[in-house]
C-alpha cells in the first residue's frame, strides 16, 4: 500500500507518507482503482478524487504552477516502517502472546475488502468480470447457525428453570407453568434475535458492497492480521470467536459484518447497544445477524422483573457459544469514546460467566479497531440519552443517499491479535492479591493538607474494590475484561491523516500556518507516531497526503495564495464548531502520546511552583528537577485521569506507569539524566519519603549492594532540535479535557445536590454547551469529568430508595474549597 518513491520501508513496503519528486496524478478513475486495490496508486491518488477534493487539488496545483516554486519536503535518511499493531497484553496473556503470531505476517501487505475481482470467484471470463460481484456474494460460506431447538435448550437451562420458578411460587412442576414459562422465554428470545434469512443476508451483503465502493475510496484490511485470527482459530478448533470492538459509527455493525462474512469467517452475531429500532428495521437487522438486549437487563438484578431476561440472555450467549457462531460486541458508544458502555457490560458478564461455569471451555477474544478519514453520519450525535423517535428503515435510506452525496475518504479496519478469555481470567485472579503498594490519597493534596490514609493503587482500573462476595469479583472482572479489550482495541487502531492534520491545527498552528511547515510537521509526528509503534492507515506522497487532509477539513479552513512566496496560508476558522470538529478528529493520537502528555504537563506544573522563587522566569534547560518530584506529579496527573482515556493498560500499577512515563520523557529527549552527584534546582514542594517498590529490587550479581547506595536522578529539560515545541505540543494534547474539569468546577456550586448520575451528566453537557457556544459538547467528556471527580473524591455516589445518587463531598460545599479544586486542576493545564 503506497506508491513507488524510491524509498523502502523494513519489511519492504512504501514508507507511509514517503516524499517523492513527483507530483500525484489525479485521474478519477485510475485513482480509484488504486484505492479499491490498496495496492501502490493507494491513498496518493485517491487524495485529489472526488468534485470538491479535485477543485481543492486543481486550485493549489495551479498556485504552485504560476510561482514556479515547490513546496515539497524530501526525507532521503529516514527509515519509516509499518509496525504489525495489536499484540495481546504479556503480562495478562503470555501463553497467547507467544502462541499466536509470526513474525512474518507483517510483510503480507493489505488488501481493500471492497474491490471484488474475477480472482474472488471460481469462474474466469468476459461475463464473470462483469458480474463478479454477484458471484463472490453467493460463493461466501455461512460456517454456522443457530440451532433449530435453540428455544428448548434456554428453556431447559437450569439458571433460567430457577429464575421461572422463584417467579410461580414454586409450582416448578406442574405442565401449566412450564407452558407459561416457555411462552414468557419465547418472548424474550424473538426479542433478542432472529433466526437468519440467507437470501436476504447474500442480497444485502451485495447491496452494501456496492454501497461502501461509493461511499469510501477504500476499505483496508491488513492481510497479516486476517491471516493470525485465522492461525488462532485452527490452532484451537471448536473455539468460539469473539470480537470486541470499538465504535465509531452506526455503521460498524454492518462493514465488520460483511467483512467477516467475505474474509471467511462466517456469519457474526452483531450486537446493538443503546440504538432505538422500529419493528420493522429491527426485524430486517436481526435476519441479518443483529442481536438486541433485552428491555430489562440493564436494570438491578433486584429487580425480579427483570432476572428472566438476563438468565434468558446468558443461556442464549452460551448456545451461541456452543454452536461456534462468531460474536461482536461494542465496547463503546460512537458519542462516548473510550468508555465502557453499559450495553457492552451486560454482554461480556455471560461470556465470563460461560467460562466460569465450564459451558464452554475457552474463547478467543479479538480486539477490533476502526479508524475512518471522515466518520460517516451518526444517528444520534449527542449521545446524552437514546431519542424518542425510533429509527426507521426510511430514516436509514435517506441517511443513506445523503451519504453518498458526500466524501468520506478511506476506511480502515484493524484485527488484534487474539488471546484466550480462559487464561485472562485464571491470570487475573492469580494476580488479584497482589496489589502495589499504597499511593498517597489525592484529595488532602488538592486541599494542602497531609494525607493521613493510604488508598490503594489502581491496579484493576477505577472501580476496583476489594471484596470477596461473587457478585463483586464478576462486577471487577467484567470491569477488568472490557478496559483491558478497550484499551487493545484503541491501540490496535490506525492514526489518520486527517487525524494528524487535526492535532497539528488544534495543539501546534491554532490560528494559521504556512502549507510548507505543516507539511515538515505532518512528517515529524508521523514519523514519531510510527516510532511509538502505532500504524497510520495512509502512504503515498506527502503533499498528496496533506492536501487529502485539508480536503477533508474544507468546510473548517480558509486557504489563500501567497503568490511572492509560493506557498498556501491554510487559516483554521474561530469557531466552537471548528474546535469540536478538529478536537473530535485529534483524539487519535491521544493515546499515542498519552505518557508523553501527562509527562509534559507534570513538567508544566513544577515549573508554575518554581516561578514565585526564582523572580524572573528562568531558561528552561537550566532548570532540574529530582526524580520524586516528577514521580509525584506524574502519579498525581494519572490519579485525576481515568485510564481508559490515556488508553493505558489497566493491568499495569499506577507507579509503574508513572516510571515508563519518565523513561519515555527521556527516551524522547524531553529530559536528560543529570550526573550522579550534581545539585538540582527544582525540589519546592514537601519531600515525600515515597519510594517506588522497583527501586528496591537488586538486579545484581554482588551482594555488597544496598538501599544506601542507591542515588537518587535528577532530569534537566532539554528541547530537541529537531522537535521545536515538543514540550508545548504534548501540554497542548490533554488541555480540552482539563478544560472540561475547569469548567465543570462551576458547574458544581450552580447544580443541586444530590442527583442521580445520569441527569447530573446531562445537566453538566447543557452547561458546557451553554459556556462553549456548542449545541452538543463531547460526550465522553462529560462521562470523563464525572468518573475523575467521582474517584478523587469530590462526589461521592450514596444508595438511595430511588438508586444511587450522587453528592457533592463536604470540603466542595464551600467557595474556598472550589477554588483549591480549580488552582489543582489549573496547574496541569496550557491555555
Amino acid at each position: 500500500m503506497g506508491l513507488d518513491t524510491g524509498e523502502k520501508g523494513g519489511n519492504g513496503q512504501t514508507p507511509p507518507g514517503a516524499a517523492s519528486r513527483t507530483a500525484p496524478g489525479v485521474g478519477g478513475r485510475e485513482g480509484r482503482r488504486g484505492a479499491e486495490r490498496g495496492g501502490s496508486a493507494g491513498l496518493c491518488r485517491a487524495a485529489g478524487h472526488g468534485t470538491p477534493p479535485l477543485a481543492l487539488w486543481l486550485q493549489m496545483k495551479a498556485w504552485f504552477s504560476d510561482s514556479g516554486q515547490r513546496v515539497e519536503v524530501f526525507i532521503p535518511s529516514r527509515r519509516w516502517f509499518r509496525p504489525l499493531m495489536g499484540r495481546c497484553c504479556q503480562a495478562c496473556t503470555p501463553r497467547s502472546w507467544d502462541g499466536f503470531y509470526h513474525t512474518r505476517l507483517s510483510s503480507l501487505g493489505f488488501r481493500s475488502a471492497t474491490w471484488v475481482t474475477e480472482e474472488d470467484t471460481r469462474y474466469r471470463g468476459w461475463l464473470v468480470r462483469r458480474i463478479c460481484c454477484v458471484l463472490a456474494v453467493g460463493s461466501w460460506k455461512v460456517l454456522t447457525n443457530t440451532p433449530g431447538d435453540l428455544l428448548e435448550r434456554v428453556c431447559s437451562n437450569k439458571r433460567v428453570q430457577d429464575v421461572a420458578a422463584s417467579q410461580a411460587c414454586g409450582c416448578r412442576g406442574d405442565s401449566k407453568f412450564q407452558q407459561q414459562c416457555k411462552e414468557k422465554v419465547l418472548g424474550i428470545l424473538a426479542g433478542i434475535q432472529a433466526p437468519l434469512c440467507l437470501p436476504m443476508l447474500r442480497l444485502c451483503c451485495w447491496a452494501l458492497l456496492r454501497f461502501l465502493s461509493c461511499l469510501f475510496f477504500s476499505v483496508q484490511l491488513h492481510r497479516g492480521q486476517l491471516d493470525m485470527v485465522l492461525r488462532a482459530v485452527r490452532r484451537k478448533p471448536g473455539v468460539p470467536l469473539v470480537f470486541l470492538s470499538t465504535h465509531k459509527s452506526q455503521l460498524d455493525g454492518l462493514l465488520l459484518s460483511f467483512l467477516l462474512f467475505s474474509q471467511g469467517l462466517g456469519v457474526p452475531r452483531v450486537t446493538v447497544g443503546n440504538l432505538t429500532c422500529s419493528p420493522r428495521l429491527r426485524a430486517l437487522l436481526g435476519c441479518l445477524g443483529a442481536v438486541f438486549l433485552p428491555t430489562r437487563v440493564e436494570q438491578a438484578l433486584s429487580d425480579q422483573d427483570g432476572e428472566l431476561p438476563v438468565a434468558v440472555l446468558a443461556s442464549y450467549v452460551e448456545e451461541v457459544l456452543r454452536s461456534r457462531q462468531p460474536l461482536v460486541v461494542f465496547l463503546e458508544e460512537p458519542s462516548a469514546p473510550w468508555h465502557l458502555s453499559g450495553p457492552a457490560r451486560a454482554w461480556l458478564a455471560p461470556l465470563y460467566r460461560a467460562v466460569r461455569d465450564g459451558a464452554v471451555p475457552d474463547i478467543l477474544l479479538v480486539p477490533v479497531g476502526i479508524a475512518y478519514d471522515r466518520t460517516p453520519d451518526r444517528f444520534c450525535r449527542d449521545g446524552a440519552e437514546p431519542s424518542a423517535q425510533p429509527l426507521g428503515l426510511r430514516a436509514c435510506l435517506w441517511a443513506a443517499c445523503r451519504a453518498l452525496c458526500r466524501c468520506f475518504g478511506c476506511a480502515r479496519v484493524d484485527l488484534a491479535q487474539p488471546f484466550s478469555l480462559q487464561e485472562f481470567v485464571a491470570k487475573s485472579l492469580i494476580c488479584q492479591s497482589s496489589m502495589g503498594k499504597p499511593l498517597e490519597e489525592l484529595l488532602p493534596t488538592i486541599l494542602g493538607m497531609l494525607s493521613s490514609q493510604p488508598d490503594y493503587s489502581r491496579a484493576d482500573g477505577p472501580e476496583h474494590r476489594m471484596t470477596t462476595s461473587s457478585e463483586a469479583e464478576e462486577e471487577m472482572m467484567v470491569t477488568k475484561l472490557g478496559l483491558h479489550a478497550l484499551s487493545d482495541a484503541i491501540a490496535c487502531s490506525a492514526v489518520t491523516a486527517v487525524g494528524i492534520t487535526s492535532a497539528l491545527l488544534l495543539h501546534k498552528h491554532r490560528k494559521c500556518v504556512r502549507l510548507s511547515q505543516l507539511m515538515a510537521d505532518f512528517a515529524w509526528l508521523l514519523e514519531e507516531t510510527l516510532l511509538r509503534q502505532h500504524d497510520v492507515s495512509f502512504s503515498g506522497q506527502l503533499r498528496a497526503l496533506v492536501l487529502h487532509s485539508l480536503a477533508m477539513l474544507r468546510a473548517h479552513l480558509t486557504l489563500y495564495h501567497l503568490a511572492p512566496l509560493g506557498d498556501v496560508l491554510v487559516v483554521v476558522k474561530d469557531s466552537a464548531e471548528t474546535q469540536w470538529e478538529l478536537s473530535c478528529h485529534s483524539t487519535q493520537i491521544v493515546p499515542i502520546f498519552a505518557s508523553e502528555a501527562v509527562g509534559a504537563c507534570a513538567i508544566r506544573a513544577l515549573l508554575l511552583e518554581l516561578l514565585p522563587f526564582v523572580g524572573e522566569a528562568p531558561c528552561p534547560s537550566s532548570i532540574t528537577f529530582s526524580e520524586d518530584e516528577l514521580h509525584h506529579k506524574i502519579l498525581t496527573l494519572l490519579q485525576l485521569l481515568p485510564p481508559s482515556l490515556l488508553g493505558l493498560k489497566p493491568c499495569q500499577p499506577l507507579d509503574c506507569q508513572s516510571q515508563d512515563i519518565l523513561d519515555k520523557l527521556t527516551l524522547c529527549g524531553l529530559l536528560e539524566a543529570e550526573e550522579e552527584g550534581e545539585r538540582y534546582l527544582c525540589d519546592v514542594s514537601s519531600r515525600r519519603c515515597r519510594t517506588p517498590h522497583w527501586t528496591n529490587l537488586d538486579f545484581s550479581d554482588s551482594d555488597t549492594d544496598s538501599d544506601d547506595n542507591h542515588c537518587k536522578r535528577c532530569f534537566r529539560i532539554c528541547e530537541p532540535k529537531d522537535s521545536p515545541g515538543f514540550l508545548l505540543f504534548f501540554c497542548h494534547l490533554l488541555s480540552p479535557v482539563l478544560a472540561t474539569y475547569v469548567r465543570a468546577v462551576a458547574f458544581l456550586e450552580q447544580h443541586s445536590w444530590p442527583q442521580p448520575e445520569a441527569m447530573c451528566a446531562r445537566a453538566l453537557q447543557q452547561f458546557l454547551a451553554e459556556e462553549n457556544g456548542l449545541e452538543h459538547p463531547m460526550w465522553s467528556l462529560v462521562l470523563s469529568t464525572l468518573q475523575s471527580f467521582k474517584n478523587i473524591g469530590v462526589l461521592k455516589e450514596r444508595p438511595s430508595p430511588s438508586g444511587p445518587l450522587l453528592h457533592l463531598t463536604q470540603p466542595f460545599c464551600s467557595s474556598e474549597g472550589r477554588r483549591k479544586l480549580r488552582a489543582f486542576l489549573e496547574q496541569f493545564m496550557q491555555l
